[in-house]
């Protein structure tokens, strides 16, 4: 993509609502535009990394033998009448009448609509385990929006819902999201811990909230430090061994780690004292196990080999794939401006053009930029008349992980300069060099 070509209606000033620093640097770099209380559009840069992000979740869940599918925003309320939360579930929901008179709602999660899908069509043990998900906008009619994406009222979810036939069964499903998510968040970026949670209005006793370490964390948090040193890596799982996965959750969960609602002091005090850890916390996913509660009252329910009808037993899992732009932004960023993980940058390098309209550098950069894009990559090149300065900004601004910077001096003596964003070193090499490089980082991704 070339700058001049593009949308990104940057700002120069920090605007006077943000709060924290994923807001601000989101208006700032022109990701997002708010149109009403927590409500916002999703600018070209915020869409693109929204899209990586969920390509990521979609990955990885299929990688794990979950099948995705699509649910519609707005649900009827006699579903959440059956299971008995339509009038638990208080005023975050909004409630809406059609010109019938019927009573509908602008869904915050699915757990009563992906059961009557399934009590429809599924009706036999033999069709079991089943695991549907979908990536979908929610809405929650929260008192206090703020904190841009971090607490709006309208989210993009991943929401995933297991249907087994026996407890045991579905605690592996418990313990295949778990896994699933840790290699979800990694490829991002992140460390996300998994801390033991409250259920809160979903339900259930099983629950693992993940969240990542930021000042600005909604959430206290207590851990062990150990916690912080595991890494998920490129291990292959076998996603139906049983033993497997309960290995990993163990692996994850020994280290105390929980938030402030299930924070045991007794049990905190046991952990030796310069390992243990308090801090704040973003929640950027949670996996339940809730049994039966909402399979019995909603008669979701299959034969068994032996002929009798159980009720299934179910679990949910949700990502907050919104979310996860602030998060990555408050986990990663400086005083320039966001810093993406490669993972998860909207475009892989950034070309910034010293001396627009030079013959030299501007061949040397179009070079460029076609080498980059046969190779698969996606480059964003600065050519606008604008001075040094202002170029080198907004890369800083928008955070590319890296930076190709061509100038005449340097195509003089075959070099261009290739910037890591992060830790702000600089190489000079030849620009096929550069492109070779490039594209071996990103290889791995």
């Amino acid at each position: 993509m070339r700058l001049s070509r593009y949308f990104l209606p940057v700002l120069k000033e920090n605007p006077s609502e943000a709060q924290i620093v994923s807001h601000r640097y989101m208006l700032r770099a022109g990701m997002i535009k708010q149109q009403a209380a927590g409500i916002y559009s999703w600018l070209p840069l915020g869409f693109k990394v929204l899209k990586r992000i969920e390509q990521i979740v979609h990955e990885e869940q299929i990688r794990a033998g979950h099948i995705p599918l699509l649910m519609p925003t707005l649900q009827p309320a006699d579903l959440w009448r059956e299971s008995g939360r339509y009038d638990d579930y208080g005023e975050e929901m909004l409630r809406i009448t059609d010109r019938h008179k019927r009573d509908m709602l602008y869904g915050p999660t699915n757990e009563e609509m992906i059961t009557d899908i399934f009590r429809s069509h599924v009706s036999s043990y033999k069709d079991l385990p089943l695991t549907l998900y979908h990536i979908q906008w929610k809405f929650r009619d929260e008192i206090r929006p703020r904190f841009g994406v971090m607490r709006g009222r309208e989210f993009l979810m991943k929401d995933g819902y297991n249907f087994d036939l026996d407890y045991e069964s579905a605690i592996h499903a418990y313990n295949r999201h778990m896994v699933s998510y840790l290699r979800t968040y990694e490829r991002m970026g992140l460390q996300a811990i998994p801390m033991r949670a409250a259920s809160g209005p979903i339900g259930g006793d099983n629950t693992h909230e993940f969240l990542v370490l930021a000042s600005t964390g909604e959430s206290e948090v207590f851990y062990d430090a150990a916690i912080t040193d595991l890494k998920f890596g490129d291990r292959v799982v076998n996603y139906d061994d049983r033993a497997e996965c309960e290995a990993i959750v163990k692996e994850w969960t020994a280290p105390y780690a929980r938030t402030d609602e299930t924070h045991d002091e007794a049990i905190f005090a046991q952990i030796p004292e310069e390992r243990r850890r308090s801090s704040r916390g973003i929640e950027v996913g949670q996996i339940f196990y809730f049994g039966t509660k909402y399979s019995e009252p909603m008669g979701a329910t299959v034969v068994t080999a032996g002929g009798n009808r159980v009720p299934v037993h179910m679990g949910s899992h949700g990502i907050g794939v919104s979310r996860l732009l602030g998060a990555i932004i408050e986990a990663s960023h400086d005083d320039k401006g966001i810093i993406w993980p490669e993972g998860v940058t909207p475009f892989h390098a950034g070309i910034v053009n010293l001396k627009q309209g030079d013959s030299s550098t501007d061949l040397a950069c179009e070079a460029l930029y076609r080498d980059l894009s046969a190779r698969g990559l996606e480059p964003l090149y600065d050519d606008r008349d604008e001075r040094a300065g202002a170029k080198f900004a907004t890369m800083d601004l928008i955070g590319l992980p890296w930076r190709i910077t061509v100038g005449p001096r340097g195509i003089a003596a075959g070099k261009v300069e290739l910037t890591n964003r992060r830790t702000g070193e600089s190489e000079e090499m030849s620009s096929g060099a550069a492109v070779d490089r490039l594209a071996q980082i990103y290889a791995g991704i």
